[in-house]
């Protein structure tokens, strides 16, 4: 299939469909975040490990890496709007505190394109420091763990900042990290993206493994009966 043919540039809602193996990753995830909670580091790092999947990273690579024609279609669009010069951009471009909750309290910790759950940075970074080896993140794609880089929450706008777009919760979403980069400044029109619509979807209890940012608890063992 190619730019010729009509199926080509229908309206779709995402890059790549997600694939089961995300799912899979989430699930590992959730019980590595159950078990450091409960004091079980060893069953944390390995279920870490077992959701680093080979084919997580490659659903994600061809999406963010712009290699894909078949992914990425960029088309021009007559009267889209402009690359406006850097200081004609609405300020600010980046969201704070405050809109960030309030997007995530819309869209809960989900990808409002491909719908996958989503990690924020903080939580990465907090299990980074705890399980150093179990969670690799180098400097390159491929030196970065599946899961979180599938994962990676991103707050992204609608209409690009760079075109006009203002930061602001009507032109805010949460996205995966894939739906993010893969655009970059074009529009959603430009590469054949439906605007998402409102998030309507009941929030499950996926919490973005924010769970960890509470004490951790650890289970009291036994005592030994001394005869």
């Amino acid at each position: 299939m190619g730019e010729g043919d009509a199926a080509f540039w229908l309206p779709r809602s995402c890059f790549c469909e997600p694939i089961p193996e995300i799912a899979e990753a989430q699930a590992l995830l959730d019980a590595a975040a159950n078990a450091h909670r409960t004091g079980d580091t060893m069953r944390a790092a390995t279920l870490i490990v077992a959701a680093d999947i080979p084919a997580v990273h490659e659903w994600i690579e061809p999406i963010w890496s712009q290699r894909d024609a078949s992914i990425l279609r960029f088309r021009k669009v007559p009267n889209a709007p402009t690359i406006l010069p850097l200081d004609q951009r609405p300020k600010p471009r980046a969201p704070d505190t405050t809109l960030k909750y309030r997007l995530i309290a819309r869209d809960g910790y989900y990808c409002r394109f491909c719908g996958i759950p989503v990690i924020d940075t903080s939580i990465r970074d907090r299990l980074r420091k705890s399980y150093p080896q179990a969670l690799r993140w180098g400097r390159k794609s491929r030196e970065q763990h599946a899961a979180f880089q599938c994962m990676w929450l991103q707050f992204d706008h609608l209409l690009p900042n760079s075109r006009g777009g203002d930061t602001t919760l009507e032109n805010m979403v949460v996205t995966c990290a894939a739906c993010n980069f893969g655009r970059m400044e074009y529009t959603l029109d430009e590469v054949g993206l439906v605007t998402p619509l409102p998030a309507t979807r009941s929030l499950s209890s996926w919490d973005g493994l924010t769970r960890l940012r509470a004490p951790v608890q650890v289970v009291d063992q036994p005592a030994k009966v001394v005869s």
